[in-house]
């Protein structure tokens, strides 16, 4: 009964997020917000709406380890299966644009919020710079829309949220119902997801960190990959990555600044994902870089390096929890044999890339 139960608020999440992102983006539309800003924005916000959700009502139950390790475990997802999900597809494209400025932004943030944890907790005040963070960003996009003039990208959104019909008050109000009952949807999918996550971590044996790290932050996390996913299949490779990089942007500033500011106490963090979880986090917002760089693109090979990384997390963490010292023994053997392979791939396709360049110039 419990799976029926954890199944059920999967799918109110993912249709809350859905509808709420159909709503807000047709208010947005009403109000001649640009496609950009829309895209930049609201979008991210409602495909990284479970997460916010979730996180509060975890804080707000006392269940920290849940609330932290979704946000940690909803980023490192994101990159890790999201992407490698979604480029095993259709080799995915990567915008200049999101090397130049997105992915080092997340790189800052990740490190920033490693910061912030050093002390144990990421308190109301850190929760208040990392939402005036978010409204920095939301503006900076807002001034960047201005100078956005590209007809593929006014084309790609309109593909996507094609909404041609004349604004009367009747569709406002419309809209603005489906935004308070996607904001409804989350509410109660996060409730019931949440209540039946902890039964199962209790259960297995498993902490509730481990839960949210892996099965929480994975399901919260299906509104990115079913947008990455059928980006990909419609041949939009760009959004496929730009969905990924905004929403773990949106993860750090608007989901943990929230949760932190409202939270009585803020969010506490544990010494285990002081020590792993977020090094990882950061390990793989860095590595972001030099997959997005060569070609500009993400490989399906790369796409399977990525996923067997994921695997590699996963099991180390539900064998740690549960004391397994051979598993353990054999996925660091695994890990220590196919992390210098990998690098030393990039390594060999960078300086093929390097000299591809200086032979052309």
């Amino acid at each position: 009964m419990t799976w029926f139960w954890l199944a059920i608020g999967l799918v109110v999440l993912t249709a809350g997020a859905e509808v709420l992102v159909r709503g807000a983006v047709a208010l947005a539309s009403a109000m001649r917000i640009s496609p950009l800003v829309i895209g930049l924005t609201v979008v991210a916000f409602g495909t990284s709406a479970p997460e916010l959700v979730v996180s509060l009502q975890s804080a707000f139950a006392g269940q920290g380890d849940i609330a932290l390790g979704n946000v940690v475990g909803s980023n490192i997802f994101n990159v890790l299966v999201t992407l490698g999900l979604s480029a095993l597809i259709v080799p995915l494209h990567v915008n200049v644009q999101l090397i130049r400025f997105d992915v080092p932004l997340l790189i800052a943030l990740s490190i920033v919020v490693y910061g912030m944890c050093q002390d144990g907790r990421v308190d109301h005040l850190e929760g208040a710079l990392l939402m005036a963070g978010l409204v920095a960003y939301t503006a900076w996009s807002m001034h960047k829309s201005r100078q956005e003039n590209s007809p593929a990208v006014l084309g790609e959104f309109a593909a996507e949220y094609s909404e041609q019909e004349v604004s009367t008050p009747a569709r406002l109000a419309r809209d603005a119902m489906m935004v308070v009952a996607g904001l409804g949807m989350l509410v109660f999918g996060g409730h019931l997801f949440i209540d039946a996550a902890v039964t199962l971590a209790r259960a297995w044996g498993l902490s509730e960190l481990v839960i949210g790290l892996t099965l929480v932050a994975a399901g919260t996390s299906l509104p990115e990959v079913a947008t990455s996913v059928v980006a990909a299949l419609k041949g939009e490779r760009d959004i496929a990555v730009g969905n990924v990089i905004g929403s773990n942007i949106f993860n750090l500033m608007c989901v943990l600044g929230v949760t932190a500011l409202l939270a009585p106490g803020g969010v506490p963090v544990s010494e285990s994902v002081i020590s792993f979880d977020l090094p990882v986090m950061v390990l793989v917002a860095v590595a972001c870089l030099p997959v997005f760089l060569i070609g500009h693109a993400i490989e399906r090979w790369e796409a399977c390096c990525l996923l067997a990384f994921y695997g590699l997390y996963t099991g180390y963490l539900v064998a740690q929890s549960q004391g397994n010292n051979q598993v353990l023994g054999l996925l660091a053997t695994i890990a220590w044999v196919l992390g210098p392979l990998t690098i030393v791939a990039y390594v060999v396709s960078l300086a093929a890339m390097w000299r591809q360049r200086a032979r052309e110039r």
